[in-house]
């Protein structure tokens, strides 16, 4: 029992030396913890310099001829469907296919010789007319005088003059039989009634063809000019007449408009052509109307029925243009570009962009006159931040986009503009695994 009751009194020093020790351990730790915050907040102070600074581009309206551009198919500007206008036998072809021909020029002659003796029949009938009218004229001159001395029956004039006028109309028949008959056989040369390039025949010699078949021949197509249909949506003519009627947009000549054409493969064509004409009525199961423009067409290069794009001027407005450096996309895919506000705040704007003039876009809605639009070092900034601001001009901006910087990309660019955390692909690869790594530690 003495031994029981007397452990515990020789333990209790021992624990109070144990909890001096663990407070003096508590005390340590908190005070390098407290350190070390210190220390960091220093050196954060200390690391901490001036604000970034952008580049700046104040806005003003500017007289912008506005393009809209279409899609459409190119059209011969003349065909001929060549059909024989007498039958026969096809004698010989006077053509080489593909090949260019003038209007007049022969391509078919059928077989003349049933034509030449049809011709030779309608001339020996108007002879023999001729000669039926020669006898009833002098018949008819013989027996005026004698009728008025009653020597010869008034019936035997009356019928001799008849006769004459019968030979008269025998005569005036057989002259459109000789006339039918030379223009039958000229029909079996066959020419070209325009100017253009020759197709491929679809006869041969020794066939057989007959007057107005329904099979043609060959075609004559004219490349040069060359008409572009393209259609045009109906709502967007009343959009531009409302806009000139407006003010809002002026015509961009007074002359006829000129129209610029896109071939299939992107390229532009060299020569401009000429807005011709343009529906009255719109296209019922589109909604569409037509508008035909001319173009110049001597080297051959357009061809019917292929698909092109055709670029005309709408009008002339004053609109704002910003640079394409300063626009991006938000995580909804809008138009956004950063705005430095009166107090010198940053301000991220939703745009309504338009059609692209040259390097900038044409806003709609979002921005206006005066604004200082952020052109570079917009990935720098924040909304809300307050950075120095360096204003330039368009061809300051214009030359900066021309020299390469240090790392071999464009000033103008800023670096990995439109992309996730500001940098290239690469850079974004190797700081994700680094910026997970950092969470994991933290």
């Amino acid at each position: 029992m003495t031994s029981f009751t007397n452990e515990p009194r020789r333990s209790r020093p021992a624990s109070r030396r144990d909890a001096l020790l663990g407070g003096l351990a508590l005390v340590a730790a908190l005070t390098v913890a407290g350190c070390d915050d210190k220390a960091e907040a220093e050196g954060k102070g200390a690391n901490a310099g001036p604000p970034p600074t952008v580049s700046v581009v104040s806005l003003r309206p500017e007289a912008v001829t506005l393009n809209t551009t279409l899609p459409g198919r190119t059209a011969a500007f003349e065909v001929a469907e060549i059909r024989p206008q007498v039958g026969g036998v096809i004698r010989e072809r006077k053509f080489r296919e593909g090949q260019q021909v003038k209007a007049g020029d022969p391509l078919f002659q059928i077989d003349p010789a049933p034509y030449r003796a049809a011709l030779a029949s309608a001339e020996a009938a108007l002879d023999k007319a001729q000669a039926t009218l020669g006898q009833a004229r002098v018949t008819v001159t013989r027996y005026r005088p004698l009728v008025q001395q009653n020597a010869v029956s008034r019936l035997d004039y009356d019928n001799a003059v008849a006769t004459q006028k019968q030979a008269e109309a025998d005569v005036a028949s057989s002259q459109a039989s000789v006339q039918t008959a030379r223009i039958n056989l000229g029909y079996t040369n066959i020419t070209s009634p325009i100017e253009g390039r020759t197709g491929r025949a679809a006869v041969t010699v020794g066939a057989l063809v007959t007057a107005d078949q329904t099979t043609a021949l060959m075609t004559v197509t004219r490349l040069d000019p060359i008409y572009v249909d393209v259609t045009q949506p109906a709502s967007t003519l009343l959009r531009l007449r409302r806009d000139m009627e407006s003010g809002s947009l002026r015509r961009a000549s007074d002359t006829a408009a000129e129209v610029r054409l896109l071939m299939e493969d992107g390229t532009e064509y060299a020569r401009p052509g000429q807005l011709q004409v343009s529906e009255v009525t719109v296209e019922p199961t589109t909604g569409a109307v037509t508008l035909r423009a001319v173009f110049p067409n001597p080297d051959g290069v357009l061809m019917p029925g292929m698909f092109v794009r055709a670029r005309l001027a709408e009008g002339v407005s004053d609109a704002l243009l910003v640079p394409q450096q300063a626009v991006t996309r938000n995580y909804r895919g809008q138009a956004v570009a950063k705005v430095v506000q009166a107090d010198g705040t940053v301000q991220e704007r939703v745009l309504d962009a338009g059609q692209a003039v040259g390097t900038r876009w044409v806003v709609n809605a979002g921005l206006q006159q005066g604004d200082k639009v952020i052109v570079q070092g917009a990935q720098n900034v924040q909304p809300g931040a307050k950075p120095q601001i360096e204003e330039i001009t368009l061809e300051e901006l214009d030359r900066r986009s021309r020299q390469p910087a240090p790392g071999g990309q464009p000033q103008g660019q800023p670096q990995g503009q439109g992309q996730e955390g500001g940098g290239p692909p690469e850079a974004q690869r190797e700081q994700r695994p680094q910026g997970q790594q950092a969470s994991r530690q933290g």
